[in-house]
């Protein structure tokens, strides 16, 4: 891709946005003035954490503080999915924070990845957004299935039970649902698609095996930081979700 100047990409990206509206035009699918909006938001966007990936970079110090913020991001945009409250976020933090934690720190130790910030920073981004997904799925789950059996719900705290556990069989099937989106990543990787950090690879020029090892490094990472993400949103939130019947969104 190095030799590839701002021109050509320009050029290609208008000719990829002139099929799509030519297409959605002739379908009369209303998706023009979206499709312009999100192209344009994402093209400013990419500039911006260009730029401060870049600064990041050239300032080592500055990698615990980007990735804090994108960790503080990752738990609002949890909260915000799961619309239980902006008073879960910090419980999602913790539950994202661990699941990037165990996949990141074994990783580093092994000295599988440099410690250094432009292989910390790319892998660490990859998990942390896994980890949202993960929590994010299994609390909207979590909040559906309790709302739609709340009778369960009060059976057993009818009968004694607290609340958690109450919810405790409802979090186990939520967490397990959202952990199926990573393990058909996982087990699909080079037969049905090319993973996203196999493809930046081998554009960036490493050899195939390269590309192979450190994206077998980011599939198992994400396994283990969603299935550790999930586990922790899914006991977090069950006495929560436990004490008064949350309201199923649409």
């Amino acid at each position: 891709m190095s030799g590839v100047d701002a021109v050509q990409s320009g050029i290609a990206v208008l000719v990829l946005l002139g099929i799509t509206i030519t297409t959605s035009s002739l379908a009369r699918v209303r998706i023009r003035a979206d499709v312009l909006i999100a192209l344009a938001r994402g093209a400013v966007q990419m500039v911006a954490i260009a730029l401060v990936i870049g600064w990041v970079f050239r300032h080592p110090e500055g990698v615990a503080v980007y990735l804090g913020v994108m960790l503080v991001a990752a738990s609002i945009t949890s909260a915000r999915r799961i619309q239980c409250g902006m008073a879960l976020a910090p419980l999602l933090g913790l539950a994202i924070g661990a699941g990037t934690t165990c996949a990141v720190i074994p990783v580093l130790a092994s000295g599988a990845l440099q410690m250094q910030s432009e292989t910390i920073v790319p892998f660490t981004a990859q998990i942390i957004g896994g980890s949202m997904t993960a929590a994010s799925l299994t609390g909207v789950r979590l909040r559906d299935d309790v709302a739609r059996d709340w009778g369960q719900i009060e059976a057993w705290l009818s009968l004694g039970a607290t609340p958690r556990q109450a919810v405790a069989d409802f979090g186990r099937i939520a967490a397990g649902r959202a952990l199926i989106p990573a393990i058909d990543q996982t087990r699909s990787a080079g037969l049905v698609t090319l993973p996203g950090a196999f493809v930046g690879l081998l554009l960036g020029g490493a050899s195939p095996g390269e590309a192979a090892e450190v994206q077998l490094l980011v599939l198992a990472g994400l396994l283990a930081a969603e299935t550790v993400a999930a586990v922790l949103t899914a006991r977090s939130l069950a006495t929560w979700l436990g004490t008064t019947r949350p309201v199923t969104i649409n």
